[in-house]
């Protein structure tokens, strides 16, 4: 073999082996030799990378900066990287092994091809484990070149700073390291996405699920785009179920790179892939199965109607297949009872692995004690109350036959323990709160180390957690009772066919969801005085909101700028420390304010309603039903009325201000564990800080002791990647409300209404859905699907918002949507109540709402029947 031939092989070429081109590249080879369509290329082999190293005499230098930095502290191990990326790009390569590279690329189809410049880590001993994901890959590289250039930026990634820090706390020799380089063609991709070869939510081998979006597939990867999802039977290659995500963006090719685009409005509702071409998907991921003998995660892209195979990965997360049928809901415990209610309700996404083991730890230990505090029995919760269920939080409902009797037994004392003092306990628990999260805040708490911030947070999570305990062991069901008393008593004995409903009686209060509007109703009055100010905001991408401008536009006075820049600031200290999720791994409002600017954009742009004057109208229509009422009644009915009624009004507003308050601490905790993910970044466990989130706490606790006693560390870069791949299948099912499930003839007999899945056939279904009724009116209007946060761009005035639940921090949407429709709540949750101050219509607790509906289709929601009715797509 000569050397030109060493420096750079064919990408199919037989000697194409870990040891020569790498991990990706062999798995390149080793399928493009099978004919699965990967396109065209070559291997700029480790063999290259060692003769460009001598040539310009770097090792040398490269030992020095290594030397010179200091493991412990990432800006030493920076300062490292950039003395050896400088070296690197300042090199000259031979003119043997440029001729060689140029040559490859010049035999490549077509006058100098666009192609994809990848790192690939050799297989030498920890070598692939320690640095997979780490090195660079440039895209849209034209030109033998910027070939050139890109292949010696690819070899200068060996030399980041994450890498340099993990080989010297794990003492690896650095004298044989070496790096080979993929080139191919860039397939122009109009879709993209990935493949998984096995269903990873429920196991079923004889399923596959893809996920599509338009452009090329990084927006995909990096979880940036909410993709359609297809869920396909592999042997008939029959599409079971489908659904359309809100694709907003796609990654596109730039002079010299990518960047992320707005996707075109007629696309984003529309599907990636037919039917037929899922169906064609799928066979190649059976294909490439077959080769290795297990499960892909397979990355493919779709060009001119035909397949490429990007990349293939073994999944090795995949939980157990069913012995039967659909999900198998199985519980740990038949006798007991599981159910998506209580704090769970707050919990409506799959758990990240960080919150499932630390947060759901803390939430069990800290309601364990206070309901212990409060009934005075440590035997009536079990210590571990939230548990999970394929992903999902449920609330476990066990009770012994002693343990019910104890409670009916003290039923009297508990009720007159929680009723007493319940505001003063609320308000004492917010001040406590309040005074945790500011003493910490005020802190050097940046100076602690992985196990004292891990701890700290436990500590601060805790508070908030009896803060919320607070809240439910008096206030909030107090706002139940007192309401659902009030509708009894004037429903049954006091309602004529004439008088109003009872919700009248109930609006036009003051809360801090209601004043967070007002007040940003005002913000958006104050911004449009300036007519260049608001043209400019106007135009402003919702996620730049929250970051100063470092240099105002041109067009805008630069007093009027920063002016504007704090009035927005204390809106945002002021009303964004609230949750979209109780998941501390969901960013809060404050660093997500999609849905208050996009309210704030109506409201500037001369749309949506005045909430002042809403307000107003409801407060007047109220006091005017009352005393209607209260001259017409006397006596005992009359007596009775006002009683139930005061009551109702005055708690109904507290439960408001309470739910808004629990995420006061929210902005503190994820700052500290991103701080725990910048340590793991260091030691070289994790690529990126927030990759911190995908850890069980147990392994960022291993790794800080490994840290401490100077030992090798894991690096856990695939296992991230495959447990956010495993959560995004999962986020696609809608879990049951209440489990174990009934027989399986009766789920069959009633389709929809026990379980909801990504494996759920749709045909045959009623195309009628039904829920509590929760706010009178009636609207046909485009639904649109909100997951969460990610999705809230998305949102378009107009719309009807279906959601699996809204807690406080989507209340600036309502005032886009024409109406709400859940999947979980009822007349007294918080989606009814806002949706009633609204005036809007709201169908709650459908159970299957954000399965069965999809993003762009027309439905007619009427929320005095409770039903919500469309067409099958």
């Amino acid at each position: 073999m000569n050397s030109s031939t060493t420096y750079a092989l064919p990408l199919a070429a037989t000697d194409a082996v870990h040891e020569t081109v790498g991990g990706k590249g062999a798995a390149l080879a080793e399928m493009i030799r099978a004919g699965i369509p990967v396109p065209d290329g070559f291997h700029v082999t480790t063999a290259a990378y060692d003769a460009f190293v001598a040539h310009n005499q770097l090792q040398p230098a490269i030992l020095a900066a290594i030397e010179a930095a200091d493991p412990e502290k990432l800006a030493s191990l920076e300062t490292a990287s950039r003395t050896i990326a400088e070296l690197f790009l300042q090199g000259q390569i031979p003119p043997k092994l440029a001729g060689a590279i140029a040559n490859a690329y010049a035999s490549l189809p077509r006058t100098e091809p666009v192609v994809a410049v990848r790192s690939s880590a050799t297989a030498e001993d920890l070598a692939e484990a320690s640095f997979a994901g780490q090195h660079e890959t440039y895209l849209n590289i034209e030109g033998a070149a910027a070939v050139l250039d890109a292949v010696k930026r690819c070899w200068a990634s060996l030399w980041t700073a994450h890498a340099i820090g993990y080989r010297a706390r794990r003492d690896v020799n650095i004298e044989g390291l070496s790096l080979a380089v993929v080139v191919q063609r860039l397939v122009p991709a109009e879709a993209a996405g990935i493949l998984f070869t096995a269903n990873p939510v429920n196991g079923r081998r004889d399923e596959a699920v893809i996920n599509a979006a338009w452009g090329l597939g990084e927006a995909v990867v990096g979880g940036e785009v909410t993709p359609d999802t297809y869920t396909v039977d592999k042997e008939s290659g029959e599409v079971i179920h489908r659904v359309t995500g809100a694709k907003d963006i796609m990654t596109v090719r730039v002079d010299g790179g990518t960047e992320t685009e707005p996707v075109p409005e007629d696309l984003r509702r529309a599907p990636v892939l037919s039917d037929d071409q899922a169906a064609d998907l799928v066979q190649l991921g059976v294909q490439i199965e077959g080769l290795y003998g297990e499960p892909r995660d397979i990355e493919w892209a779709l060009a001119d109607g035909a397949f490429a195979i990007l990349q293939a990965r073994p999944i090795t997360a995949l939980p157990q297949p069913p012995r039967r049928g659909l999900i198998e809901w199985e519980v740990p415990n038949p006798r007991a009872r599981y159910l998506r209610n209580n704090i769970v309700e707050l919990m409506a996404d799959p758990l990240t692995p960080l919150f499932a083991t630390l947060g759901r730890r803390v939430i069990n230990r800290t309601m364990h004690r206070n309901v212990t505090e409060f009934l005075g029995s440590p035997d009536i919760l079990s210590e571990e109350t939230i548990v999970t269920i394929h992903g999902y939080a449920y609330y476990k409902g066990e009770f012994t036959a002693g343990q019910i009797l104890q409670l009916l037994g003290g039923s009297v004392g508990i009720m007159r323990r929680m009723f007493t003092g319940m505001e003063e306990r609320w308000r004492e628990a917010r001040e406590r709160y309040d005074e945790t999260v500011h003493a910490w805040r005020a802190g050097d708490w940046a100076a602690l180390s992985i196990e004292e911030l891990l701890s700290t947070v436990s500590a601060v999570f805790a508070v908030a957690i009896d803060y919320y305990m607070a809240l439910v062991s008096g206030v909030i069901p107090a706002a139940w009772m007192t309401e659902g008393l009030f509708r009894a008593v004037y429903e049954r004995l006091i309602r004529r066919r004439d008088d109003p409903p009872s919700e009248t009686y109930l609006l036009g209060f003051d809360s801090k969801p209601i004043q967070a509007e007002k007040d940003l109703y005002d913000l958006a009055r104050w911004a449009e005085n300036d007519p260049d100010l608001s043209a400019h905001l106007l135009q402003k991408p919702a996620r730049e909101f929250a970051v100063p401008t470092a240099f105002p536009p041109s067009t805008v006075d630069e007093a009027v700028c920063r002016e504007w820049e704090q009035r927005f600031q204390r809106y945002i200290d002021r009303y964004a420390r609230t949750i979209y999720d109780l998941d501390f791994a969901n960013p809060t409002p404050a660093e997500d304010p999609t849905p208050i600017v996009q309210t704030f954009k109506l409201f500037l742009s001369g749309g949506g309603t005045d909430p002042h004057a809403r307000q107003q109208a409801l407060e007047q229509r109220r006091e005017q039903a009352t005393q209607a009422m209260l001259n017409r009644l006397q006596g005992l009915r009359g007596r009775l009325f006002r009683a139930t009624l005061e009551r109702a009004q005055r708690y109904a507003p507290l439960r408001e201000d309470g739910l808004a308050d629990i995420g006061l601490g929210y902005p503190l905790l994820r700052r500290m564990l991103l701080e725990v993910g910048r340590h793991l970044v260091e030691a070289g466990a994790i690529k990126d800080r927030d990759d911190v989130f995908w850890l069980v706490e147990e392994e960022i606790t291993r790794t800080s002791e490994a840290i401490d006693q100077k030992q090798p560390i894991d690096p856990m870069d695939d296992r991230v990647q495959e447990r956010k791949a495993l959560w995004r299948t999962r986020k696609r099912v809608t879990p049951p409300v209440s489990l174990p499930l009934p027989p399986r003839w009766l789920q069959k007999l009633l389709p929809g209404q026990f379980q909801a899945s990504a494996d759920q056939a749709k045909r045959g279904l009623s195309d009628v859905i039904t829920g509590v009724p929760c706010s009178a009116g009636r609207v046909t209007a485009p639904a649109r699907v909100l997951r969460g946060p990610e999705d809230f761009g998305g949102m378009v005035p107009g719309d009807v918002l279906v959601a699996s639940i809204t807690t406080p921090a989507w209340t600036p949407l309502f005032a886009l949507a024409s109406a709400i429709v859940t999947d979980v709540g009822g007349p007294l949750s918080h989606g009814s109540i806002v949706a009633r101050e609204y005036g809007i219509p709201a169908v709650l607790g459908t159970g299957v709402a954000t399965v069965r509906i999809q993003s762009g289709q027309r439905v007619t929601v009427d929320g005095s029947t409770g039903t919500v009715s469309f067409e099958e797509r």
